[in-house]
């Protein structure tokens, strides 16, 4: 099984666990377990499921909604009653209706603007609700190539520890109309998200300065800068191995 056929699987997934013992996703769920890239998105994949539930659960359907739907079907199935297409009867119409709500709640939150006061609130926010990469590659020459194409700003010198690091793909990114870099990176199933901000684009500590650092529970971040950049770098690895990349 490719890495793509175990995605399509777990895509369906449920994030109740209901689906743990369903013998067709044994195999994709196993190979989540042994890929550490497959399962940083499955983790992705669950916590974007966990908050889309929560969202859901906020909605309140509109008052006399159930009646409306069952009247429509007693109208529509009468003796005299016109035969309607299967898919035109209100009762799949009303499930379409349904349908558009999800998927319009689902692009909302993919796509809805994070918040954030600071460049660090900013970061912490944007890998805690979870996103996609726009550009995949191990190779960091190329993500750097590819930023660069997007006017992204780009990563001057990094830690050593950096280059011990896989390579997973990187974005652009917008905050508070400044433009942003973002290099994803891995090791032993741990993601290190990398942020980078032009200093002529937004304050930050001075360059040279101790290194700050964040604690949010299951995301821990550093922050410092250089002579041209602001960086943060979010994980969910532990504060410990954060700190000794720095």
């Amino acid at each position: 099984m490719s890495n793509d056929e175990a995605r399509f699987l777990l895509a369906a997934y449920r994030p109740s666990g209901r689906d743990a013992g369903d013998p067709a996703m044994a195999g994709a769920l196993e190979q989540a377990k042994n890929d550490p890239a497959l399962g940083a998105w499955f983790s992705r994949e669950q916590a974007h499921g966990f908050a889309m539930a929560a969202k859901l659960r906020e909605i309140a359907p509109p008052a006399g909604l159930r009646e409306a739907i069952l009247a429509g079907a007693r109208a529509s199935g009468g003796a005299d009653a016109p035969r309607r297409a299967r898919w035109a009867q209100p009762v799949w119409l009303a499930a379409a209706a349904a349908v558009a709500v999800l998927l319009s709640l689902a692009a909302w939150w993919r796509l809805a603007p994070v918040g954030g006061a600071s460049f660090e609130e900013f970061a912490v926010n944007f890998v805690d609700r979870g996103f996609l990469l726009q550009k995949r590659s191990a190779n960091v020459a190329e993500l750097k190539t590819w930023l660069a194409g997007q006017r992204g700003p780009l990563p001057e010198t990094l830690p050593a520890e950096f280059a011990r690091l896989r390579a997973l793909g990187c974005r652009k990114l917008d905050f508070q109309g400044r433009d942003v870099s973002l290099v994803c990176f891995e090791r032993g199933g741990k993601e290190f998200h990398l942020f980078v901000l032009r200093r002529e684009d937004g304050p930050g500590a001075p360059a040279g300065a101790a290194p700050r650092f964040i604690d949010r529970g299951k995301l821990v971040a550093a922050a410092w800068s250089d002579a041209k950049n602001h960086y943060v770098v979010v994980s969910d690895a532990g504060m410990d191995p954060v700190k000794r990349m720095l």
